[in-house]
C-alpha cells in the first residue's frame, strides 16, 4: 500500500511530506521486518521498540512510525501514541477485514472459551466456515496456530481477520479479554454481537480494583457503536443474573438481549436436571419452551449454553439448529475435562483459576460425589495476589481433600505462594505438596471408588513456568500417568 495513502488514516495534524512509498507490511518486530516494511516502534512493559528500529531499517523497513524522532536514514513519522496508530494503521492496510465478517466477542470472568467453542460449532455446523480467537488457539477454516494471549495485539488481529477473510470465513468468534480492552488491542474491530458470561473476581494485579475492571469490561459493549444499521444490527448479550449487567446497558447504544436463570431474561432456563451424565433443562422464549439434553454437568455449563444460545439466535441461527449443535458437542479440552484410564474413581481437569470458577466446579462436584472429594489447587505467580487465600478457603469448604500445589509460579518463590494460600486457612485441614506432580500422584493414590479428584488451574495448558523455563507439564498426562502406574499395582 501507498506510505501517503496508508498515513491519511492517521488524520496526522501536521502531514507527512516525505517520499512516496510502497508499504509491503507493517511489523512491531524487528525480527519479521522485510523489505519493503513500515516499522512501528512500541513501548511494551519489558523492551522499547524504538531501541530496534535501527536493527530494522538494516533489514529493510523503509518508514518508521515512532512517538520521537531517531537519527535513521529512513521517513520517521512521529505519533503521540505508536499503539493507537498501530490500530489504526494495521485495520486500513489489511482493508478493515471485520467488515466483510460476522464478528462476535465474549468477554467476561469465567466460561468465554468454552462459549466461544460452542458459537463456532454452531455456524461451523450449518456448513459455514468458521474462525476462532482464544486462550487455546486461533483457527482459521481448517487451520489452527498455536496463540501466546487471549487477545491477540491489534497489528496480529487485523492480519488474522485478513487471512480468515482470504478463507471465505463467514463467522469469526473470539475471547476478548480485560487487557485487551484496556490496552486498545481491538481498536477497529467491527463486532457485530458482544456477549457478557459473567464478573468476579481476577486481574486484580492489572486493574488494581474491580470497578477497573469492570470498567474494561464495559468497552466491549461501548465499541458496538454509536449508530443503527438494520442491515447489520449490533446486540449486546448480557447476563442478567449478574450484577454488572446493568452498567453494561448503560455504556452500550446496541440492541440488548439477556439471558438467565434466576433474574427475568429474554432467554431463559427452566426445569433443570443435573446429573453426573449431563444436564436436561428447557430453553424459555417467550411462550416457548425447547429442551435441550446438553453433555455438561452444572449451573455455570447452562449459562454458556444460554449464553451461546442468544449469541447465535440474534445472529439469525433458528433454536433448533442451535439446539442440535449443542447437544452433539464433545466439549472442551482442560474445561471439567475427565481423565479416564480405567479406574473407579472421577478425575477431573479444570481451568477453574478464579474462585468464582473454582467454588462453581466443586459445587457442581459436590451434586454427584459420593465419596472423598480431593482437589488440587495453587495459584499463578505474578498475578493477583488477593485471591490466593480465597482460593485456599473455597478448596477447604467444598473438598474434604484439599491439596495445595504449585501452578505457574513464575519468577515467584513457590513456597511464598503457598503461604498466601495458607493464611487464609489457619486451622483448617488441608495439606500442601510443593511439587505439582507428586501432589497429583499422592491424591491418585489415596482415591477409592466413588472418590472424585479435581485437579484445578492449568486445565489445557501443557506447560508449567518456573523462574523463566518453561517446562512440559500437562495435568491430563500426569494423571493418567498416575492411574495408570496404581491400576499396575494392584
Amino acid at each position: 500500500m501507498n506510505l501517503h495513502k496508508l498515513l491519511e488514516n492517521l488524520h496526522l495534524l501536521i502531514p507527512f511530506n516525505g517520499d512516496d512509498l510502497e508499504i509491503t507490511s507493517i511489523e512491531n518486530d524487528n525480527r519479521k521486518v522485510q523489505n519493503g516494511s513500515l516499522f512501528i516502534c512500541i513501548k511494551g512493559y519489558t523492551v522499547d521498540g524504538h531501541d530496534f528500529a535501527e536493527s530494522a531499517v538494516e533489514k529493510g523497513a523503509v518508514a518508521v512510525l515512532a512517538e520521537r524522532q531517531l537519527p535513521l536514514d529512513v521517513p520517521v513519522i512521529v505519533v503521540k501514541d505508536t499503539t493507537r496508530a498501530m490500530a489504526v494503521l494495521a485495520d486500513a492496510f489489511y482493508e478493515q477485514p471485520t467488515k466483510k465478517l460476522r464478528l462476535i466477542g465474549i468477554t467476561g470472568t469465567n466460561g468465554k472459551t468454552t462459549t466461544s467453542h460452542m458459537i463456532e460449532k454452531i455456524f461451523a455446523d450449518r456448513g459455514q466456515k468458521t474462525g476462532l480467537i482464544g486462550t487455546m488457539y486461533t483457527k482459521i477454516a481448517d487451520k489452527t496456530i498455536e496463540t501466546k494471549n487471549t487477545t491477540p495485539e491489534s497489528l496480529t488481529l487485523q492480519k488474522t481477520f485478513h487471512q480468515m477473510v482470504q478463507a471465505s470465513v463467514g463467522t469469526a468468534v473470539m475471547e476478548v479479554s480485560s487487557h485487551a480492552l484496556d490496552l486498545g488491542r481491538v481498536h477497529g474491530c467491527d463486532f457485530d454481537v458482544a456477549v457478557f458470561t459473567n464478573l468476579t473476581q481476577d486481574h486484580l494485579d492489572y486493574h488494581k480494583t474491580m470497578d477497573e475492571y469492570k470498567r474494561a469490561k464495559s468497552l466491549l459493549f461501548a465499541q458496538l457503536g454509536n449508530t443503527f444499521d438494520n442491515q447489520k444490527p449490533k446486540f449486546a448479550v448480557l447476563n442478567a443474573d449478574d450484577p454488572a449487567t446493568e452498567m453494561f446497558i448503560r455504556s452500550t447504544a446496541a440492541h440488548v438481549v439477556t439471558y438467565g436463570i434466576d433474574q427475568k431474561a429474554d432467554i431463559g432456563a427452566e426445569n433443570i436436571e443435573i446429573t453426573s451424565a449431563g444436564t436436561k433443562f428447557d430453553i424459555v422464549l417467550g411462550a416457548m419452551k425447547y429442551p435441550i439434553n446438553i453433555p455438561f454437568i452444572g449451573k455455570f455449563s447452562i449459562y454458556n449454553v444460554l449464553a451461546s444460545v442468544t449469541a447465535a439466535y440474534v445472529s439469525g441461527v433458528s433454536l433448533v439448529e442451535i439446539i442440535r449443535s449443542i447437544e452433539g458437542m464433545k466439549g472442551v479440552a482442560g474445561r471439567f475435562e475427565l481423565v479416564n484410564a480405567g479406574q473407579e474413581f472421577t478425575v477431573i481437569v479444570d481451568y477453574a483459576h478464579t474462585p468464582d470458577s473454582l467454588e462453581n466446579v466443586l459445587k457442581t462436584i459436590q451434586q454427584f460425589a459420593k465419596g472423598r472429594v480431593f482437589v488440587i489447587v495453587g495459584c499463578g505467580g505474578d498475578r493477583d495476589r488477593t485471591k490466593r487465600p480465597l482460593m485456599a478457603q473455597i478448596s477447604c469448604r467444598y473438598a474434604t481433600d484439599p491439596i495445595f500445589t504449585s501452578d505457574n509460579p513464575r519468577s515467584e518463590d513457590p513456597i511464598a505462594i503457598l503461604k498466601e494460600m495458607e493464611a487464609g486457612v489457619q486451622g483448617e485441614s488441608y495439606i500442601t505438596i510443593p511439587s505439582r506432580k507428586e501432589a497429583i500422584n499422592q491424591a491418585v493414590d489415596q482415591a477409592a471408588s466413588g472418590d472424585v479428584i479435581l485437579i484445578a488451574g492449568k486445565g489445557h495448558e501443557t506447560y508449567q513456568i518456573i523462574g523463566d523455563i518453561v517446562h512440559d507439564f500437562d495435568d491430563r498426562l500426569v494423571a493418567r500417568e498416575a492411574i495408570t502406574e496404581k491400576l499396575k499395582q494392584k
